[in-house]
Parts: structure tokens; C-alpha cells; sequence
């Protein structure tokens, strides 16, 4: 979808709009007569102002951006269209909105959400099939967006609901991610794998091109490709297990000041009374992946065990290099999220989207994530993606691989 054109640019719109739709009929069914309303939480945002987003995120980038053809090049204080909803500015707009007042808002029903995504889908696509079949990235550019935005919405709703106490089975997501090595013939040479060494992967020293370049869509925050050196490490072939990090626990790991940074350590205190603990799904295979882990949680363990985690770059040269590196798909129901000891920062030469509150406003106080969830949309998973938290966050679906 990122490289294609506007074909598979329309299946991703439409499997997005499919499964924000299924999402939110799980949301009804358990909420029932609170109408998609629930009560504040700062880690949230209301489900049903959720739906609304979507559809205006749609329409401002879309239908009513008389400059989408610009592609990244477009002017975001434009003046636009009206929107197809009244009062939709003053609702869902999330860079001028604030989060608190999100919950309070004269909202429409859900019956009426639904309609305004729906009207504002069909605008998008309409506007998507006036397209050549070879249409250029700028043209498609703001297609890809909101499919994605829509995607990572989608991906939210599953970590929401375990908060809510949503039941949402079934909405694990088929990740292919391809070979998993690029044919990059820079680091295809000398890279060993390590099978006799507890699962990890040997990377050599290099030098590697960290970021995208080329045609086809990116990220902001994934553009100023550049060299950077890897020095030789050994990197876990798969994220830490709940097996291994339970002996961390049944160790005394989460009493001991001394495996904790001071930020881990005051977080500890403060705000994880009671270690994570596997699912009961994830009990039948201990061997799967550990979830919903803090990146404070993620670099005690380490230095518990003597290793650290990784930087992104040894991660992305690893994923994108590296034969017997599993990620993402490799897992199916147990895929998470890599904490990485990177701090989300931009690239070289950054310059920012027309959406401008993507990446910017968050450098220096998010750390970098890698790889992808049971939750995450195919069209997300790609090695070079930078997902981007605070490291006190366990809602998220996230866990981690250690280096040395």
C-alpha cells in the first residue's frame, strides 16, 4: 500500500473502515445504553469521539483539502471547504481540542457518528477512483495517510478495551512482513547465526542506512535516511519470553532499587504495585512473547540479566539484514512491540508533514518502539516504523528483545 498505486491504496481504506466498524460493534455490545460514552481516563480517549475523528481526519486531509495533490507539499492552514458536520471542527479536530474537554463534548449519537463516516468515506473514495491507475505519491499521499490513521485508531481500540473491559477476540491481525531480510547487499555478508547461544543473532559491525528513501509513502519522522555505524553485538532472535522474565520476578527483581534506573525506580513506587503477569492465554505457551511491559520494566530486566536493549538502529539493521530475526508476524496472537533504548528524535535534516502534530511535538519525550503487535494493521508493519510512547506506558502491547 505505501508503494502501489491507487488500487491497493482502496483496499486499505476499505479493510481500515471494516474493522473500525467491527471494533466498534464490540464497544456497543458491551457498553449498551452508555452509548459509546465512558468515564474519564487520561490514558483514553471516549470511544465515541474516537469514531468521530476518524471520519473528520478523513475529510480534512481529503475531501475537503483543495491542495491534496501537492502531497507533502501542501500548506495545512489552507482555508477548506465546510466540513459535512457542523460543529466537526470544533469536535474532532485533536490538535486543537484538548484531551480533557473531549469528554465532555455535545457529541452526535452513534447512529449519527457512523452516518458522518460513512459520507465521508464515500467523498474519499470517489476522489481515490478519479485517480489514473498510475498515479504518483502525491497524489496518493493523503490516501495513504488516512488509511493509516485509520489503522493506528483500529490498533488503539484493542488496547482501549482491555481497559474498558471490551472483549474483542478475533481481531488479531495476519502481519506479513515478507523474508524479513532485505536484498540489501551491504549487511548480507557476515551475518551469523548463533543457534547453540541461547537464540541470539550475532550482528557484525557496519555501517548501515537507517530511515527510508525512495518512492512510495513515509512517515516524517522515518525520512533523512543516513549512515550510522553498528558495532558488533548479539541481539535475541525473538522478544524476551514470559518465561524469562518471570525468573526476574520469582527473583526479587521488582524489590531491588538496584536493577532500576531512578525514573524506573520512582515509577515502580509509584505506579506498579503489582508486577505484569501472563494472560491465560499466554500461560499455555510461556514461550510466548512478554506484553504490556513498561520500558522501565523492560530495562531492569536487562540489566538483571547483564544484556540491554537495543538501539533502533541495531534493531531496524537487524530486522532488515539479518536471517533468523523474528518480529511481528513470526508470532500471530503473541506479536508485540519492542521497547527500544532509543529516544524518539528526529531524523537529519527533518522537516515536518503537513500534519504537523505527528511527530514533532513529541521529540525528546516518547521513546522508540519497533516492530509490531497482534493488534497492529498489515499496512503498519514494516521494519523501518517508528512507533513512539512515553516508557511508562503498559497498555500498549509491548514487549522487548535484549542485545549485549
Amino acid at each position: 500500500m505505501r508503494c502501489g498505486g491507487p488500487a491497493p491504496v482502496r483496499r486499505a481504506l476499505l479493510a481500515a473502515r471494516e474493522r473500525t466498524l467491527a471494533l466498534a460493534d464490540r464497544y456497543a455490545d458491551a457498553l449498551g445504553a452508555q452509548g459509546l460514552r465512558v468515564r474519564y481516563d487520561p490514558a483514553l480517549n471516549p470511544p465515541l469521539w474516537e469514531l468521530g475523528h476518524i471520519g473528520w481526519f478523513q475529510e480534512w486531509w481529503v475531501g475537503r483539502n483543495r491542495q491534496r495533490s501537492d502531497g507533502t507539499r501542501c500548506d495545512p492552514e489552507h482555508g477548506r471547504a465546510p466540513s459535512l458536520l457542523a460543529q466537526a471542527d470544533a469536535w474532532y479536530d485533536s490538535s486543537r481540542v484538548p484531551h480533557r474537554d473531549r469528554w465532555e463534548l455535545p457529541l452526535p449519537d452513534a447512529a449519527a457518528t457512523r452516518a458522518y463516516m460513512a459520507h465521508s468515506l464515500a467523498q474519499t473514495m470517489e476522489l481515490l477512483d478519479q485517480l489514473p491507475s498510475d498515479a504518483g505519491d502525491d497524489a496518493l499521499y493523503f490516501f495513504r495517510l488516512v488509511a493509516l490513521h485509520e489503522a493506528m485508531h483500529a490498533e488503539a481500540a484493542v488496547y482501549m478495551a482491555r481497559a474498558l473491559g471490551v472483549p474483542v477476540p478475533g481481531f488479531v491481525q495476519d502481519i506479513d512482513t515478507g523474508a524479513g531480510v532485505d536484498n540489501n547487499p551491504i549487511a548480507q555478508e557476515g551475518v551469523v547465526n548463533l543457534e547453540a547461544h541461547a537464540g541470539t543473532i550475532a550482528l557484525p559491525g557496519q555501517e548501515f542506512r537507517l530511515g527510508y528513501s525512495g518512492p512510495g509513502f513515509a512517515f516524517d519522522n522515518e525520512l533523512g535516511a543516513h549512515e550510522v555505524r553498528i558495532e558488533a553485538c548479539e541481539i535475541d532472535a525473538a522478544p524476551v519470553s514470559w518465561s524469562r522474565f518471570l525468573e526476574f520476578i520469582a527473583s526479587g527483581g521488582y524489590d531491588e532499587a538496584r536493577w532500576w534506573d531512578q525514573p524506573g525506580w520512582a515509577w515502580r513506587q509509584q505506579a506498579r504495585p503489582v508486577p505484569p503477569a501472563p494472560s491465560a492465554r499466554d500461560v499455555a505457551s510461556l514461550a510466548a512473547p512478554a506484553i504490556h511491559v513498561s520500558a522501565f520494566e523492560a530495562q531492569a530486566w536487562c540489566r538483571w540479566a547483564g544484556r540491554r536493549l537495543p538501539t533502533e538502529a541495531e534493531w531496524e539493521c537487524a530486522a532488515r539484514t539479518a536471517p533468523g530475526f523474528r518480529w511481528g508476524h513470526a508470532f500471530g496472537a503473541a506479536s508485540v512491540w519492542e521497547w527500544t533504548a532509543s529516544q524518539f528524535q528526529p531524523y537529519p535534516g527533518f522537516v515536518a508533514h503537513p500534519y504537523r502534530d505527528y511527530s514533532a511535538p513529541w521529540f525528546g519525550s516518547r521513546r522508540v518502539l519497533r516492530g509490531a503487535s497482534h493488534a497492529t494493521s498489515p499496512e503498519l508493519a514494516d521494519p523501518r516504523y517508528r512507533n513512539f510512547f512515553e516508557p511508562h506506558r503498559t497498555d500498549i502491547c509491548a514487549g522487548f528483545r535484549s542485545c549485549a
